[in-house]
């Protein structure tokens, strides 16, 4: 739509240098033998304008002669005449293009001068083109956007007539301001915001004066409008069949309160004033906060409007109506809708508020303004003239008096409550105060409280809790008011907290803990900032031990799978909740449809519910993440390969790579190992994958080749995973290939069972005794970080030049020709805590592995670990194999810890709040 024509310069000059003061005079004498457009001479017109533009840029960094002759010879009066005759779209198209590129790359002001005297810009600006067609108006409203980013406190005298009141490149751009194509109210808003920076008082006081009072009853009615519109896409979108529509008003509802901020940051005084009424008096106020109790009346639903008023919270930041709104609905009370029926008679009767279309259009109103402006020049003190607030409200009276409207009395409080305190006994007042007691309730505050029963879900209480926060990060807050009502103020020391409201949190929290519970993440995460804002004083926390103790425990009872686990935590950790981003998502405004995943819930549940207790009592977390970065094997680290089980191996990549490697198995990882070629038997790693995240197949034409693929840890459950590696993997026989994949895929298994125990202490689940657990699962209750397998290795990284690094990281444990573990019985399992798991059949085990695996079982006495003999069910060190594995292959298929019955009777506790 605002795209350029490829070629939009041609000299048809018999000139040899188009790029000359002799070209322009040339194309001058064109344009002399052409002043009539017609079909034949078209083509050769519009070639000489934009050769013309073309050597007025060039003239503008080299020779000043050219601007010279182009005001001498009065050349743009060719433009305005060419455009005044009925030259047809491709003309008036071709002319905006050309005049858009020459403003927009003429530089200096000299320059800009020469081109704005005479006034014909501005009638060039009042033309009367066919806007219906859509290239003419994209160039218009382009060529009056460059206009506007020309505009400063020299260059304003050329647009802004004084004499005459009249301001054609404003007035002319507002009348587009609710333009059907999006692109054009952007450029609109642009030029308004570049006209109100400009700091020329006579010219914004014409703004206030003629234009903003109809500009923004106009504009507030717009956005009112949409609103509306938004409301209604909601409740009719019962299959999110209209998310992309929903998703567009949501969009522009955000852009207009961006663009009403950009206006009250500017800090014009006085149209801030007359903003802030409108906004708050015409829109906020009547539509928005008056829907939240009022449900006879109300134009739009309670969670869509503290949807929107979530986002005027987080976005406008001007801090007159910031406070005035936040004091409305956590402060205010019915009276604000009702007229007052005790002041006196001979005061005027307070103008009403509403929301209520003009009545009259934007361009009728400018009309009407610019001729009432010729014949009275008397000015109120404020923003309007004389007369025009009893025409606006007898307008208002005719509109509205059969049609329901909400109206609203003006908020003067202090001079009503004076006037009627000076008219009333003592014994009134008296009753007044027990009146007011009662009837006072602040039903707003009191409707933010009852949306947060999540008994039968979490959609009002959402919104209720985004605004809570919006208000109190909002960069213009009214913290005064929040402190005297304790409610939650970021990063201010207080001895005190709403009881009510934590209250309400800690509910919210216990719903979300509940299996069947309703409770969205977002709402939960939302809950958790909220309660640490309000129960954390700088830093110590206030909060009482009977609201601490209530948020102890209360962890899932689900099913975790380990792969969830450490997913749900990355994404928790790297991608915390972002509140302004949460809403611009419209989809927020539907209820969920389909079942949501209870699994990744309770994990994330349980994640966000311990990171609130440890982070309220002041503990670091010690326990997760569970596999910790600086404690795996790295790319390039030199490892001590003495006494180590490798096997070598061809690495064929997926794009047809080959390098000689020596595969390594560890706890939990696959290295890919080369040799240091400067000491013997240290080598290098040249790849580490976790053996969790590996799949290992045959290839179908090679019994010596394995194919394995290695994907990359995500933290979105949603995105498909990423492989780090993908190669086959060729041995040297199918004997040691079939090792390979028996020691891969055995590998796997136990870094997979491993961690579902650490998962299980960290759940301070009972641990299920199995034969076939791996070296250190079986970890007592007090048992020493140390003694954790992720410490196995941790000591036997050094650098190349380290001559303390003796020791070796992969250990013959299980002596399998291809297969290394961690060398740890000895150093870090000063008890027999666990078995390794059972060598297969034909597996290459030799008798100093099955002796180690005997001699650990038979050390296991019943009262050695209580985790691991404390269970339902009692089990023996007599299972056969057969058992062992199916025990095992439980483990792996279904990837999950059954929570007992005790511990499901542990966790449920009665909030004593």
């Amino acid at each position: 739509m605002f795209g350029r024509s490829r070629s939009w310069v041609g000299g048809q000059g018999k000139s040899k240098n188009i790029h000359s003061l002799d070209h322009l005079k040339y194309m001058y004498h064109v344009l002399t033998k052409n002043t009539t457009v017609t079909d034949h001479n078209r083509n050769l017109l519009v070639e000489t304008i934009r050769s013309i533009t073309e050597i007025l840029i060039w003239g503008d960094q080299n020779d000043s002669s050219v601007f010279d002759f182009f005001l001498e010879k009065n050349m743009f009066a060719f433009f305005l005449n060419i455009l005044r005759q009925k030259s047809g779209r491709y003309v008036c198209v071709q002319l905006l293009q050309t005049l858009n590129i020459l403003f927009e790359n003429i530089s200096h002001e000299t320059s800009l001068y020469y081109l704005l005297s005479n006034n014909h810009v501005n009638s060039i600006i009042v033309h009367k083109f066919d806007f219906s067609d859509e290239e003419i108006m994209a160039y218009y409203i382009s060529f009056l956007k460059t206009l506007s980013l020309k505009l400063n406190n020299h260059t304003v005298h050329f647009f802004y007539n004084e004499h005459t009141n009249d301001f054609a490149l404003y007035t002319e751009a507002i009348k587009f301001f609710n333009h059907p194509e999006s692109m054009v109210r952007i450029a609109v808003r642009t030029i308004t915001l570049n006209v109100y920076k400009v700091d020329n008082q006579h010219m914004l006081h014409y703004i206030r004066d003629k234009t903003a009072v109809p500009y923004f009853s106009n504009l507030v009615w717009f956005i009112g409008s949409h609103v509306i519109e938004l409301d209604k896409c909601v409740q009719t979108d019962e299959e999110h069949k209209n998310r992309g529509k929903l998703s567009d008003l949501v969009a522009e509802h955000l852009d207009h309160l961006h663009y009403l901020n950009d206006i009250l940051i500017i800090n014009c005084e006085f149209l801030n004033d007359v903003l802030t009424d409108h906004l708050l008096n015409r829109l906020f106020l009547p539509l928005y906060v008056y829907s939240l109790v009022s449900p006879e009346t109300r134009k739009i639903n309670p969670q869509v409007s503290l949807y929107l008023l979530s986002q005027v919270f987080l976005i406008i930041h001007y801090q007159p109506l910031v406070n005035a709104l936040a004091d409305v609905i956590f402060n205010g009370d019915l009276s604000v809708f009702t007229p007052p029926t005790d002041v006196k008679r001979s005061e005027r009767p307070p103008r009403v508020r509403r929301f209520v279309k003009p009545p009259e259009s934007l361009e009728r109103s400018l009309e009407l303004s610019r001729h009432r402006g010729r014949k009275r020049t008397q000015k109120r003190p404020n923003y309007k003239n004389l007369g025009e607030e009893e025409d606006e409200e007898r307008a208002g009276t005719a509109s509205g008096g059969g049609g329901g409207e909400i109206e609203m009395v003006v908020m003067e409080k202090c001079k009503v409550s004076e006037l009627t305190e000076q008219n009333i006994t003592d014994e009134e007042k008296t009753a007044a105060a027990t009146r007011t007691h009662t009837q006072r309730s602040r039903p707003f505050l009191d409707m933010v409280y009852s949306a947060l029963d999540c008994a039968d879900d979490d959609y009002h209480a959402l919104f209720v809790l985004c605004l809570l926060y919006a208000v109190s990060h909002s960069k213009g807050g009214p913290w005064s008011l929040f402190t005297r009502l304790q409610l939650p103020v970021p990063d201010q020391e207080r001895s005190s907290y709403s009881l009510v409201l934590v209250e309400r949190l800690i509910r919210v929290m216990n719903q979300a803990a509940q299996p069947d519970g309703k409770v969205r993440l977002a709402t939960l995460e939302l809950s958790c900032l909220l309660l640490k804002q309000s129960v954390l004083s700088g830093s110590h926390c206030i909060i009482k031990d009977v609201h601490l103790a209530c948020l102890e425990v209360r962890f899932p009872g689900e099913e975790i799978f380990l792969d969830m686990f450490e997913d749900e935590y990355r994404s928790m950790t790297n991608k915390p909740l972002n509140v302004e981003y949460l809403m611009m998502d419209a989809s927020i405004l539907l209820l969920p449809c389909g079942d949501v995943e209870k699994t990744r819930r309770a994990i994330r549940v349980f994640f966000m519910l311990r990171s609130l207790s440890l982070q309220l009592q002041g503990e670091p977390e010690t326990q997760l993440p569970l596999t910790r970065p600086e404690d795996l094997i790295k790319t390039d680290d030199v490892l001590d390969l003495n006494n180590s089980d490798l096997i070598a191996c061809m690495v064929v990549s997926k794009d047809g790579g080959q390098a000689q490697r020596f595969l390594a198995v560890d706890v939990y990882q696959m290295s890919l190992v080369e040799p240091e070629t400067k000491r013997l038997g240290w080598g290098v790693v040249k790849f580490a994958g976790l053996l969790q995240d590996m799949q290992v197949s045959g290839v179908e034409d090679d019994s010596r080749a394995l194919n394995i693929v290695i994907h990359k840890p995500s933290s979105n459950p949603h995105a498909k995973p990423l492989p780090i590696l993908q190669a086959n993997f060729i041995f040297a026989d199918h004997i040691r290939c079939i090792i390979a994949k028996q020691r891969l895929a055995k590998g796997r298994i136990q870094a997979r069972r491993m961690k579902m125990q650490r998962i299980a202490a960290l759940l301070d689940l009972p641990v299920q005794p199995s034969a076939t657990e791996v070296l250190g699962f079986g970890q007592t209750a007090n048992a020493s970080p140390s003694g954790l397998p992720f410490r196995f290795y941790e000591q036997s990284r050094r650098a190349p030049n380290d001559p303390t690094a003796n020791r070796s990281v992969f250990a013959s444990v299980d002596k399998v020709p291809g297969f290394a573990v961690a060398h740890c019985v000895s150093q870090h399992s000063p008890s027999p805590l666990s078995s390794p798991s059972p060598p297969s059949s034909g597996s290459g085990s030799t008798g100093r592995c099955d002796s180690v695996t005997a001699s650990t079982i038979s050390a296991q006495s019943p009262t050695g670990n209580t985790h691991t003999h404390t269970h339902t069910h009692t089990h023996t060190h007599t299972h056969t194999h057969t058992q062992k594995y199916a025990d095992t292959d439980r483990v792996t298929s279904h990837s999950s810890l059954i929570i007992t019955v005790e511990f499901q009777q542990k966790l449920t506790m009665r909030l004593s709040c």
